[in-house]
């Protein structure tokens, strides 16, 4: 394919459009690296700001086995499902959290007809996008897309890219999670276009996990920067200060996160800080704005640079989110526009901070939680069996020390308790690598489409989180169907 092919087909065989296409949307990246999709643009007075939020909504449906025979049904939507049995638990709330996904497409016209300046960014799961269509709810994503192509609003709408499957960064093996993010990239783009897919500068991983196996921590950034990532978010809980292990001080600042491996490899990349936990009500209340209003201008690198106070949240969890939101977010974007406390999205702050001057380098260094434990006993590039004996003997002498990775919560592992997931995920993540991956065969090919779509949609986190059940089993399933493909197409 060459450059002049301006979009790629959303589907080819019924299967979303996740593989096939890399030169393109490689080349399409590369060309917009070292170019900001603000510069020039003089919406928010920067020189004024006192202070600065951003806000991002999180909106995730796994795709499941349809109810029947699980070994013979389709994927579908989880949302499908609950808009089928209304009367199930809390399902009755399907049609809301449709709305839900949507109305960030009614919003930002209607505020920006105002003349107001509202800012809001975005990540959804490649899962959910694919569902919507499916399950004939085309109309969320189209309006979605209206927002984000058309120059009134796309300085307002920032989409951050993530693991198409909403795959946990600690547990996927690390050459699936790289596809996930490249299959992200692919989909995005076949929906939103490659002009979108040039703008597409920040990444938000699923459940904020960051891995903190130094081996695992630098491949899982190597591949963000590899994909063309500028920034991504981390919650403040998991990560540290390389010279002390405390966390960070000035968490309102961008970091720098780098990450060493036992090879003694180093890479790097601008870290967001999420502060707090996962906790929807800051996002529905928009706190971030009112402490955003109690902030001024910190020094950084001899210069007065305004903070960012930045949340995330799921979008349509809970009443707070489905009832509180669109109220507060109307009166707050009212309030906030051409204010000395605006709203703006990650990228569109990073592009007026480095306009006055500010360089990544000058930003304060962190690096994954529990590090500084191993990095004071041995040497970046003793190599992994040092390495992993060192692990071990910390194990032993310290309790709070693990290497699960860290997340929103520290109530949750995403390893113990399921085994009986994990085996059967790296059973079919084997056989993957194995038959289709090493030997190279085409991406552009519906069997490898076709077997990459339920590899990924069976590394979903849904299917670790809710405890053993139905969920185990539907991720047990759907890592059969990977297997079965595997070997019956290759």
């Amino acid at each position: 394919m060459t450059q002049a092919i301006e979009s790629i087909p959303e589907y080819i065989d019924d299967i979303p459009n996740i593989a096939g296409s890399e030169e393109l949307i490689e080349s399409t990246i590369k060309k917009a690296a070292g170019t900001s999709p603000y510069a020039g643009d003089k919406s928010v007075s920067f020189e004024k700001t006192k202070a600065a939020f951003a806000i991002a909504l999180h909106q995730h449906q796994p795709l499941i086995p349809a109810r029947g025979d699980i070994t013979k049904t389709p994927l579908i939507s989880n949302l499908k499902d609950m808009m089928d049995h209304p009367d199930e638990g809390d399902n009755h709330n399907a049609s809301v959290f449709k709305w839900c996904y949507e109305r960030m497409g009614d919003f930002i016209p209607d505020l920006v007809g105002q003349g107001k300046e509202p800012r809001c960014m975005l990540e959804y799961s490649g899962t959910l996008l694919h569902g919507l269509r499916d399950m004939g709810c085309g109309d969320v994503v189209d309006k979605l897309k209206h927002i984000t192509v058309n120059p009134d609003y796309r300085r307002c709408v920032e989409w951050l890219g993530m693991p198409w499957g909403h795959a946990v960064a600690p547990s996927t093996p690390v050459q699936d999670y790289r596809l996930h993010v490249k299959a992200f990239q692919h989909h995005f783009a076949a929906i939103f276009g490659l002009e979108a897919l040039e703008r597409l500068r920040g990444f938000s991983p699923s459940e904020m996990a960051l891995p903190n196996h130094p081996d695992i921590a630098y491949e899982y950034i190597k591949t963000l920067v590899d994909c063309g990532y500028q920034w991504l978010l981390v919650q403040e809980h998991t990560v540290e200060q390389p010279g002390n292990g405390h966390g960070p001080e000035r968490k309102h600042l961008p970091h720098r996160l780098v990450v060493r491996n036992s090879e003694g490899k180093e890479v790097s990349m601008i870290a967001i800080i999420k502060t707090q936990g996962s906790d929807t009500k800051l996002v529905a209340q928009m706190q971030p704005y009112h402490e955003a209003r109690s902030l001024d201008r910190w020094e950084l690198a001899g210069k007065k640079v305004p903070p960012l106070v930045t949340q995330i949240a799921d979008g349509e969890n809970g009443g707070v989110m489905m009832n509180e939101f669109p109220p507060m977010f109307n009166q707050v974007m009212q309030e906030c526009s051409h204010s000395d406390t605006p709203a703006m999205n990650v990228s569109e702050y990073l592009d007026k901070l480095f306009g006055m001057g500010i360089k990544v380098e000058d930003f304060d260094v962190i690096q994954p939680i529990h590090q500084k434990k191993i990095w004071d006993r041995i040497e970046p590039g003793c190599g992994s069996e040092k390495l992993g004996a060192t692990i071990e003997a910390i194990k032993k002498e310290d309790h709070e020390f693990h290497m699960e990775g860290g997340s929103w919560t520290n109530s949750i592992s995403w390893v113990e308790g399921y085994d009986n997931v994990l085996g059967p995920m790296e059973e079919a993540s084997y056989a993957f690598y194995e038959k289709v991956l090493k030997p190279g065969h085409p991406t552009d090919e519906t069997r490898f489409r076709k077997a990459l779509f339920n590899l990924m949609s069976s590394q979903t986190s849904c299917y670790r989180y809710w405890g053993q059940g139905a969920w185990t089993d539907f991720g047990v399933e759907i890592c059969r169907r990977v297997k079965a493909i595997v070997e019956n197409d290759y």
